[in-house]
């Protein structure tokens, strides 16, 4: 969420068609989806109906403030210059919380107290500048309208965060049923804030912010204190990449039988980060869509499926594993038949002169194609687990995240225009 105070008139937008929400609003609308699922499932974890998995749980809560910090360069403690040093420090977060996914015992301590950490410290840092700020926070209460409920609803996430964290790391000072009440109130504030932020984005618009001039210097550290210029696409193909490569290394040990694995825990992160794209862009295993309400009420399906399996281990594996091959495969052949029809079109219909491609987009074609032919051999061996050796698999998953690696590289190489 922004510091600054919006200081120029009150726009009327434009009727909202769709759903209209930028990164940051959809980012908290999905830790809404998590706090508010997390604590309704508490109560039958509790009660012992329920089986539980605190790794995956903590480690998908990381990974999802990784991506925030990583896109927006927003963190627990807030908004900093979004340089190569903090995208690095996101990334580090992320492959925690991956780790704890994946690999269920390895970093239950570990993960536990970084989120225990995260939100308490975060929570009350930000708290304390929220009720210091005075000045700003009775500016917008008198405004009224929405920037009131944009100082309200920032003030009772705070709060919730820090409650939360308290809770995490010295959990005897309550009971799981006041934790699930907690969760239940931090879910709501958070869809608060984000309704409240993207109504604020829209109605006072905020100029661009100018990007800051290359660092200059003699250290050898200067290129991670400058500037990062990635753009939300390439954000999520560089975390993807890392998700990818980093589960076809741990793939590794665990068919070899020295490590534990996780299904549910891999399933239900690559389940929200694919439903974080779908509401955040319309983009989908099969195309980008233009942000309907049916297309964000999938997304918020894909994330309620993701935390579930994520938090309760084993109900719905069998049906995400499934839902993932089909749309892996899915996502492979589609875009390669829309890539293949045209070339196919032009050599039995050759145009009078010859078309010259630009080396890029020559580049840019044959990772999009090799990429779309290693998505389908995932979810094949997803369907076909005996099939497709174990080792098969890791090399699969690991060619995958290179080549988002290079495409998000080649990405960066075309023209604004392209």
């Amino acid at each position: 969420m922004t510091n600054d105070t919006p200081h120029t008139a009150p726009q009327t937008p434009a009727p909202a068609r769709g759903f209209d929400f930028t990164l940051e609003p959809v980012i908290l609308l999905v830790l809404s989806v998590f706090m508010l699922l997390f604590g309704i499932l508490l109560v039958p974890i509790h009660t012992g109906t329920l089986p539980y998995a605190p790794d995956s749980t903590y480690g998908l809560f990381l990974v999802i403030i990784a991506l925030q910090v990583i896109t927006l360069g927003r963190t627990p403690f807030g908004n900093v210059r979004r340089s190569w040093l903090v995208i690095l420090v996101g990334i580090a977060a992320a492959v925690t919380g991956m780790g704890a996914c994946f690999i269920p015992g390895a970093l239950s301590a570990t993960v536990r107290t970084l989120a225990g950490a995260i939100l308490l410290l975060g929570g009350a840092t930000l708290l304390l500048r929220h009720a210091m700020d005075r000045e700003r926070a009775r500016k917008w209460i008198r405004h009224g309208g929405v920037l009131s409920h944009l100082a309200l609803s920032c003030g009772l996430v705070y709060l919730m965060a820090f409650l939360l964290g308290l809770v995490t790391l010295v959990p005897a000072v309550t009971t799981d049923y006041l934790t699930a009440a907690f969760l239940l109130i931090d879910g709501i504030a958070l869809a608060w804030l984000a309704w409240s932020i993207n109504t604020v984005e829209r109605l006072y618009p905020q100029p661009a912010p100018a990007s800051a001039p290359a660092w200059e210097g003699g250290c050898p550290f200067c290129l991670l204190l400058q500037d990062a210029p990635l753009d939300f696409t390439t954000a999520i193909l560089v975390f993807l990449g890392t998700l990818l490569a980093f589960l076809a290394i741990l793939l590794v040990p665990v068919n070899l039988g020295t490590l534990p694995f996780s299904p549910d825990g891999q399933l239900g992160l690559l389940l929200v980060i694919m439903a974080i794209q779908v509401l955040a862009a319309g983009e989908t295993p099969v195309g980008r869509f233009r942000r309907s309400w049916p297309v964000v009420l999938i997304g918020l399906a894909f994330v309620a499926l993701g935390v579930f399996s994520c938090v309760v281990p084993g109900i719905v594996t069998g049906m995400l594993v499934v839902m993932l091959g089909a749309l892996n495969i899915a996502g492979g052949i589609v875009p390669l038949a829309l890539r293949v029809y045209p070339i196919v079109q032009q050599v039995r219909n050759p145009p009078a002169a010859p078309v010259a491609i630009p080396p890029v987009l020559k580049h840019l074609l044959i990772v999009q194609t090799v990429l779309n032919i290693v998505g389908i051999l995932f979810g094949a061996s997803m369907f076909l687990p005996g099939l497709i050796p174990g080792m098969v698999v890791a090399v699969i998953l690991f060619c995958n995240g290179i080549l988002l690696f290079a495409l998000a590289y080649i990405l960066g190489r075309l023209p604004a225009a392209a």
